[in-house]
């Protein structure tokens, strides 16, 4: 699963907290590779802490936490927080965590807002976020932290191990610190840095105690809360010397980056009230020029825009680069005036006319790829390019008409269509992707500046007229901020139902189960339990993926999986299905990636009336299983389940594959259930480097090695024996990870078994792929394969992973 961030608050995944963008994206937490700043920081730290509002002789109502971002650009907080640890935490302490939105404005501050206390009589400038923790004036620990989750590290030296952090700071006499706290802190004073924002990682050298000065990203200090300030009457009315083809250039960075731009003319057409909020404005004077866009996005910060709609303005601010996730997340950039000032002309003026897009409008060629890969500073060229194209209409207003859902709508409002209905299409109305060098040009986000939202399967139509500003954000790349939206037009899809499986047939499942554990609602276990028997007609084994500890997230030392597991098996039955039982073998705490605290691993759920479990003590989270003779002819597991070198360091922070030995009929059979690391940390595939650089495909090449390697030596012992390697392996068919697991023909990848437009079990940014596979060794004849859609496509999914079931002879 993947958590998001919705592109209206500019930040798949994950399920759980993302902010690499991958090119496919599964359900395991994400590692940020963040760490504080060298001096002077390149973007945004923690610049003052306070946590003496309203105590004693204080004058502040309020602790707060103030943001700065010495950075040339916005900084994107979108899934970010701040969190706070007392001085001296002890083992039962938890972190206390404030989600942030928006972002911290280039070379400005961000202000949060904690706890009031009893005293105090001056108000905090209007915050840019507000939390409730009360903090200690005189010993605590701050820290900017990239996920909302909390943190569980209670050490300075887990601290700086803990990749989601990207600055900390320790006052008083607090333990986790980074080199020796700050001190200074006090009812009446804060501790911050000096004016560089000077990050030497040494907290007692980087901050002063001194009276607070709290500033928002508007610019607003000191105590009090001021109204907003209006909109200037012009004073002039002349239009300045640049427009907005000028200030957005011919490549993707603007030759005006960090200048002040004055009395830039534009009309407002559209507002965005919640999030980052701000404008467009967009000159309805063309330059005639396709590889400049006539409109730019004016980011207001905190502030709700006060122009509207049809409004003619001039404009003056700073011209900034925003990358949203910032500037190593891998994205490109969308230039935006900061900082602004707007004079309004006059009201209700006819808008720029929408420029249409069509089946010939956006080129099939997706992206330019350059020596050195980032493709920024490359002159734009909309006629051979799709993502050329995309930006050289920034901020413009386009419109869709009568086009084809491929990716199903989202919590976040966020449905994705096709404008290339021809290009690689599914037979269910997706768009495939068959490779890394064909990743569809004409898939397009849309999301909504409305209350009115879409709510559609992949092969549904929006019909009629949506029309809005062309947006880039961190999930999805380009987008449309609709102002007006078509209705959807069913294509009538329905769940998939396999094929009951014959009497001599042994049917063998994969499923990933997205994070499954007793805090979810029982309906969740329902409706997986259906599938089980509705849709996959009751496999006689099912290799689970993402099946979490007792207590789900709750990070105590719990790493017994028993309960989840009884409660899927009583919804089975529950449901028609027959009396299931289990095998897997618990990790080691925190050790196996995921959920901070959900401990999930992979399990075998297998029907006893029709298969047998060949029990073999041994295997433990630790114990590397062997292949051995067993003393005839033929080869047996050491244990049985175990695990493949569970303690190789191609398994860190990564679930370890489960080996089980089954018996059908009197044939034996192994499984080797798997879910490979996630591909989390990868570059986006619409980001400013072409090709995108696959960084996470290092430990999962390293994860098919083991695997081959295991399978290899037990065929080497036994060329007959039958061996079924499958689950959620967060790779293409196509992808090295594949190639090295299939290598030296030791398995073969039924994915590949099937027609091309239905080679997918997942759909990620409008692309219907493959993360899931089933694959058997050469001994398996003949086997019937395939998957079973009845979650991806769908905008009601109980897992956003399809089933895959092969039925063996």
């Amino acid at each position: 699963m993947s958590s998001r961030i919705p592109s209206t608050l500019r930040g798949r995944s994950a399920k759980a907290v993302l902010v690499a963008l991958p090119l496919g994206l599964t359900g395991s937490l994400i590692a940020f590779p963040f760490a504080a700043q060298a001096a002077p920081s390149s973007d945004a730290v923690i610049s003052e802490v306070y946590g003496g509002g309203g105590n004693s002789g204080a004058s502040l109502t309020h602790d707060f936490i103030e943001l700065g971002n010495a950075g040339t650009a916005p900084f994107d907080l979108s899934g970010w927080s701040v969190q706070y640890l007392s001085g001296s935490p002890s083992p039962t302490s938890k972190w206390q965590v404030t989600p942030l939105s928006g972002a911290v404005p280039a070379g400005g501050k961000y202000l949060i807002q904690e706890a009031q206390g009893s005293g105090g009589d001056t108000a905090l400038p209007t915050p840019d976020a507000t939390g409730s923790i009360a903090m200690s004036g005189t010993s605590g620990t701050v820290a900017l932290v990239h996920s909302t989750t909390a943190r569980t590290c209670l050490t300075a030296a887990d601290c700086a191990a803990d990749g989601a952090i990207k600055d900390l700071v320790g006052f008083g006499t607090a333990v986790v610190r980074e080199g020796s706290p700050a001190t200074g802190a006090g009812n009446t004073t804060s501790v911050s840095r000096d004016a560089k924002l000077t990050d030497s990682d040494d907290n007692s050298a980087d901050f002063t105690g001194s009276a607070p000065g709290p500033s928002n990203s508007t610019g607003a200090s000191g105590g009090g809360d001021p109204s907003p300030t209006p909109t200037p009457t012009p004073t002039d009315t002349t239009p300045g010397p640049l427009r907005i083809h000028d200030i957005q250039g011919t490549t993707r960075l603007s030759p005006q980056n960090g200048k002040t731009v004055t009395n830039v003319p534009g009309v407002v057409t559209a507002v965005r009230v919640t999030g980052s909020k701000g404008y467009w404005i967009q000159d309805p004077t063309s330059d005639d020029n396709p590889a400049t866009s006539e409109a730019i996005f004016v980011f207001t910060g905190s502030a709700t825009p006060v122009v509207k709609v049809g409004d003619s303005v001039l404009v003056s601010g700073k011209v900034s680069e925003y990358y949203p996730g910032g500037q190593n997340s891998g994205t490109q950039s969308v230039t935006e005036l900061t900082g602004p000032t707007a004079s309004v002309l006059s009201a209700g003026n006819k808008l720029p006319t929408a420029e249409v897009i069509d089946a010939a409008t956006i080129p099939d060629s997706y992206a330019p790829k350059v020596a050195g890969g980032n493709i920024e500073s490359e002159q734009l060229e909309p006629g051979t390019y799709a993502l050329d194209w995309l930006e050289a209409h920034e901020g413009m207003l386009v419109q869709i008409n009568d086009t084809r859902v491929v990716g199903a709508s989202n919590a976040y409002n966020e449905t994705w269509i096709t404008t290339r209905p021809q290009q690689n299409p599914t037979p269910r109305g997706g768009t495939v992707m068959t490779g890394y060098d064909n990743p569809n040009s004409g898939r397009l986000l849309i999301t909504s500046l409305t209350s009115d939202q879409l709510q559609a399967n992949v092969g549904d139509t929006v019909t009629g007229t949506t029309t809005g500003p062309l947006d880039y954000a961190t999930y999805g790349g380009y987008n449309i901020q609709a102002t007006s939206l078509g209705t959807v037009t069913s294509g009538g899809l329905k769940p998939e139902e396999a094929q009951k499986g014959k009497s001599n047939e042994l049917s063998v499942a994969t499923y990933n189960v997205e994070n499954l554990d007793p805090t979810d609602p029982q309906s969740k276990f329902d409706r997986l339990a259906e599938g089980v028997v509705n849709n996959l007609a009751t496999p006689d084994i099912i290799s689970l993926e993402e099946i979490q500890d007792n207590n789900g997230p709750k990070d105590d030392g719990t790493v017994a999986a028993d309960k989840t597991m009884t409660q899927f098996i009583d919804a089975i039955k529950a449901a028609g299905g027959p009396t299931y039982d289990w095998r897997s073998i618990d990790p080691v705490n925190d050790q196996d990636g995921g959920e901070p605290g959900g401990n999930i691993r992979n399990v075998f759920l297998f029907n006893p009336a029709r298969v047998s479990f060949v029990d073999r003590p041994g295997g433990d989270a630790t114990t590397d299983v062997q292949v051995v003779s067993d003393g005839k002819k033929g080869v047996q597991l050491s244990a049985s389940p175990g695990r493949i070198n569970p303690t190789s360091g191609a398994w860190k922070s990564s679930r370890k594959p489960l080996v089980g030995e089954f018996a059908f009929r009197g044939k034996q059979v192994f499984v080797v259930g798997n879910h490979f690391n996630s591909k989390g940390g990868d570059q986006p595939l619409h980001g400013a480097t072409q090709p995108p650089v696959l960084s996470s495909e290092t430990q999962r090449l390293a994860q098919a090695k083991e695997v081959n390697s295991f399978v290899s030596s037990l065929l080497a012992k036994d060329a007959q024996a039958k061996v079924v390697v499958l689950g959620d392996l967060n790779d293409y068919q196509f992808s090295k990870p594949l190639q090295t697991l299939t290598a030296g023909g030791v398995l073969t990848d039924l994915i590949n078994t099937l027609p091309v437009g239905e080679r997918y079990s997942y759909v990620y940014d409008g692309n219907s792929q493959t993360l899931d596979h089933i694959l058997v060794s050469p001994a398996i004849k003949k086997p019937t394969y395939d998957v079973i859609h009845i979650n991806s496509e769908f905008s009601d999914q109980t897992s956003d992973h399809d089933p895959q079931v092969v039925r063996i002879k």
